[in-house]
């Protein structure tokens, strides 16, 4: 069987050629004002991660790093360059660091690296405020409760990226010591203002476009009995596959040419009701398919591939976001 993709990445490739070929290019439609989206998607094991970059630490080689960091350097280029241009040009930088553990909605940002899980228990966080997913007149998906921290430089959003991942939780199973268990969804707003052309009646109208790029890594897709999972670890490989699933039935709904008049299930799971605008509305998506190599991960590696070649034939329609 053969699958078709926009880019294929052997083994040996380096994080710089992953970065300019598939993500840099989302970088230009994102300062033009549209929204994108990245999601990493694969076994556990398999390089989300470390592809992603969400999991940064200042202590990795500038070869090493992965999309993310490398984006937020791009970034801050491209606006400080736009700004020596124009002297009226103006623009902010503000991130969201989102947790989805078994179903819950946890602010990475807005928590303690120290305060662990309580959600096993029945008993939200400490500190906590509820985070909700809301939609707005327009039909557009959005947050509340979630806190969106200001960035003046990329030194400051890359320790929130550092902060937020020390939070995320981790575990150990038989296919991976350090094995995600919930998806993550880094959110980079960016607001830009510019004075527009003048008319008649006004000549100091200004141009405002704001744009979100969400970076979303997905947690392991294997089945439970190749991660021996018990406990507590079973009930988190349970609902993160109860995500996907429900994830994999959006993108069927979304790129089945006969099935798109139907009725899209984005409400069956949190997941995939956060990713709404990203699989079917305003937004530029990337689908990042990591597979291994090995022979003994075949079942999984076909499945990954299945699965990305459906969200292939998702077709969806962008609008520059201006007020």
């Amino acid at each position: 069987k053969s699958f078709t993709f926009d880019h294929v990445f052997p083994g040996q490739s380096t994080q710089e050629s992953v970065y300019s070929d598939c993500a840099q290019p989302l970088l230009k439609k994102f300062t033009d004002g549209f929204n994108v989206t990245i999601l990493a998607y694969g076994q556990t094991g398999s390089g989300k991660t470390y592809s992603m970059g969400t999991s940064f630490d200042n202590g990795i080689h500038r070869e090493q790093q992965g999309i993310v960091p490398r984006f937020i350097s791009d970034l801050y280029q491209q606006m400080e360059a736009q700004k020596s241009q124009s002297p009226d040009f103006q623009y902010q930088v503000s991130v969201s660091f989102l947790e989805l553990y078994n179903e819950d909605l946890i602010d990475l940002l807005n928590r303690q690296p120290n305060q662990r899980r309580r959600s096993a228990l029945g008993m939200p966080p400490p500190d906590s405020i509820e985070v909700s997913i809301r939609e707005d007149v327009f039909g557009n998906i959005y947050w509340s409760g979630v806190r969106e921290e200001p960035c003046a430089d990329p030194e400051e959003l890359l320790s929130l990226l550092q902060k937020g991942s020390l939070c995320r939780t981790t575990g150990s199973t038989d296919m991976n010591a350090v094995s995600s268990r919930s998806h993550a969804i880094f959110t980079v707003t960016l607001k830009q203002q510019s004075p527009s052309k003048a008319t008649e009646e006004n000549t100091n109208q200004v141009s405002s476009l704001i744009s979100k790029f969400h970076f979303v890594d997905l947690a392991g897709s294997e089945r439970l009995k190749r991660t021996n999972a018990q406990g507590d670890r079973a009930k988190e490989g349970i609902s993160i596959n109860s995500g996907l699933l429900a994830l994999g039935n959006v993108i069927s709904a979304l790129g089945d040419e006969s099935r798109r008049a139907a009725h899209v299930p984005y409400r069956d799971s949190k997941l995939t009701r956060l990713l709404q605008d990203s699989l079917g509305g305003n937004s530029q998506t990337l689908m990042l398919a990591c597979i291994s190599p090995a022979d003994t991960n075949f079942m999984e590696t076909l499945n990954t591939l299945k699965y990305a070649n459906r969200a292939r034939n998702i077709k969806n329609r962008v609008t520059i976001n201006q007020e």
